[in-house]
């Protein structure tokens, strides 16, 4: 019996813009990609992060090339998109990764500032970077797009509104691009993480994360970035051309636990 033909997972040579990428899961997404032979432009709101990232997958032999990065600028992301594509002289992947948590009761004086910048960085962002991008990744021939919401996604906590209400629109967008694209051969698609070990979260009580994974999570630990940065990589490969409009949840499981 004749083998299957075989479908690329590699992304040697692929040129990949990674927003929010200096530090956590979009740090773990540049190493990975890099890793893996693709192209990466680090960018971050930090500049010091993105050089500290630059240097350390340079250092290893791989190729990338850091931006500083305000995602709420749409000049900036217009100029940076276009500066990564001269450099790249292509690009095939856009991660949209940047993100800011603030917790706020509904009442809180501060509520509507917290609203506006968690919309702005989470879900206005995403929109203007694919907009700037899309040109290139139509070029690309098969562009790829993903888009990193959370679990709060698909749920809710008390006390997010801004955070829960912009990583919802998040899957929202990714869906409704993900039909209007789909001719083109542009995937868009998100992933949505639990409860990982990052900056976010690094303010919780080691004992409160212990508790609450063995409470809620059925592999009963946070997650680590990498993990996150896994189903980045599996959404941006050639071969995962036929899935698109999904939302991949990569958090041990939390969600599917009823009791």
């Amino acid at each position: 019996m004749a083998r299957l033909t075989s479908l690329s997972r590699s992304v040697a040579g692929h040129v990949v813009l990674i927003t929010g990428a200096g530090s956590g899961i979009g740090r773990a997404t540049a190493h990975l990609f890099a890793d893996e032979g693709a192209r990466v432009a680090v960018t971050d709101l930090d500049a010091d992060r993105v050089g500290t990232v630059v240097d350390e997958i340079t250092a290893a032999g791989l190729e990338a090339k850091g931006w500083e990065l305000d995602v709420t600028d749409p000049v900036a992301i217009d100029a940076v998109v276009g500066q990564v594509a001269d450099w790249g002289g292509r690009l095939d992947i856009l991660v949209n990764n940047a993100g800011v948590s603030f917790g706020r009761p509904i009442d809180d004086p501060d509520f509507e500032d917290a609203w506006h910048l968690s919309i702005d960085v989470m879900l206005t962002a995403h929109m203007r970077l694919i907009r700037a991008a899309l040109p290139r990744l139509r070029e690309a021939g098969a562009g790829r797009i993903v888009n990193v919401s959370s679990t709060e996604g698909v749920g809710g906590s008390a006390h997010t509104a801004g955070y829960t209400a912009a990583k919802h629109g998040v899957i929202g967008l990714t869906r409704s691009l993900a039909v209007e694209l789909g001719e083109t051969c542009i995937t868009v698609n998100a992933v949505c993480p639990g409860p990982v070990h990052t900056g976010m979260t690094s303010a919780i009580p080691d004992e409160a994360k212990v508790k609450f994974a063995r409470r809620r999570v059925p592999v009963r630990r946070y997650g680590e970035p990498e993990e996150i940065a896994h189903g980045i990589l599996h959404l941006a490969l050639p071969a995962s051309g036929y899935i698109t409009g999904h939302a991949l949840l990569v958090d041990g499981g939390m969600t599917i636990k009823n009791n």
